[in-house]
């Protein structure tokens, strides 16, 4: 028997993010050290079905020319966890609805496995974006207005709805699913007329939506891992967006993954030492807010006054090498080797079920 710690990769899923789920894998499978670690790739089909793969991270690479998908023929199709054999942790490299949102995790929880990342709570709180505002200002941290609408409310009362919008927040606003990730379904809306429009492409990745008050500053990032033994989270240095708003409106799909030039990410971000620290402080106090565990990317405006106001909390975010989230942890000193490591190290600390 081998002394390595055996590790599954899942990716793929049900998800609008299939493919970026896909290409995070990808990176993974290339960055683990093979010496100290089994490595077991489970790729499920957008139909749900599981699938142990070959692991040849070129099929599963994302290009503008391509979007890797897991189907049956990639590999022999398994019923259950059981049929896996003896697994130590589950590294679950999910992005969005039936991955990162608790489903996954709750199913790890009772099959009694040990696996990378938040619980059920904090996954489904950090998924929908209304409850993670809620819990946010639960906490005292500074979140932006917004309007969250329910599906009975858009198909009941359209009018009001809309009322709403126009009566609690100021044009430009971003409309987005509420359960959903890597900029799919957002659009930026600069006049009322436009946002039926946007409300219901929004719903087609999600029947509930949010509105969100436009706010005018620097898009910056903090990546965050959880502690050793219960100690306290550790923050990165800043990232920062920087948008090229004659080529893109916001930092879309296209941006982030598929190489576009309308984007380029920095870190360290050229920010005050005193609004870095802020942005680490609020990243760490909303990390702790939700409960989240392992690994978290929290997004955050830095207004012009140098204000620093929460956006959103990622707690399995875009995990490729050239992601924000590993160029922040490169930046500060880890390697992305040596953060999957540590990610994994993390995840054998720790306690399963309610023990």
């Amino acid at each position: 028997m081998s002394d390595k710690v055996r590790v599954a990769l899942l990716f793929g899923g049900r998800s609008g993010e299939h493919a970026i789920s896909a290409a995070t894998a990808a990176g993974v499978m290339k960055a683990i050290d093979r010496d100290k670690y089994d490595v077991l790739p489970v790729g499920i089909t957008r139909e749900g079905q599981w699938v142990l793969t070959s692991g040849d991270t070129q099929q599963w690479e994302l290009s503008a020319s391509k979007l890797p998908e897991v189907t049956t023929e990639a590999g022999r199709s398994v019923a259950t966890l059981a049929d896996l054999g003896e697994v130590d942790v589950v590294f679950p490299l999910m992005h969005g609805p039936f991955g990162e949102d608790g489903t996954i995790q709750g199913l790890l929880e009772l099959a009694d496995v040990r696996y990378v990342g938040s619980g059920v709570l904090a996954s489904a709180v950090g998924m929908d974006k209304q409850y993670m505002k809620i819990v946010f200002a639960g906490h005292g941290l500074p979140v932006g207005p917004y309007v969250a609408i329910a599906p009975r409310d858009w198909e009941r009362r359209q009018d009001a709805v809309l009322a709403e919008i126009q009566e609690r927040l100021t044009f430009p606003v971003f409309v987005k699913p509420a359960r959903a990730g890597s900029s799919l379904g957002v659009r930026r809306v600069d006049v009322p007329s436009d946002l039926v429009e946007a409300i219901e492409e929004a719903r087609f990745h999600d029947p509930k939506v949010l509105v969100e008050q436009g706010l005018e500053g620097r898009e910056i990032e903090c990546a965050v891992l959880g502690g050793r033994n219960g100690g306290e989270p550790r923050t990165s240095v800043p990232g920062e967006i920087v948008v090229d708003h004659d080529a893109a409106d916001f930092y879309d799909f296209e941006a982030k993954y598929l190489g576009g030039t309308q984007a380029r990410t920095e870190a360290p971000a050229d920010l005050p030492d005193d609004v870095a620290a802020r942005v680490r402080e609020l990243a760490s106090q909303a990390f702790e807010a939700i409960g989240a565990e392992g690994l978290a990317r929290v997004d955050t405006f830095v207004t012009p006054g140098g204000e620093v106001v929460l956006n959103e909390i990622n707690t399995m975010p875009g995990f490729t090498p050239i992601s924000m989230y590993s160029q922040m942890w490169e930046a500060s000193g880890l390697s992305y080797t040596d953060l999957v490591d540590e990610l994994i190290q993390l995840a054998l600390e720790r306690r399963t079920g309610l023990r």
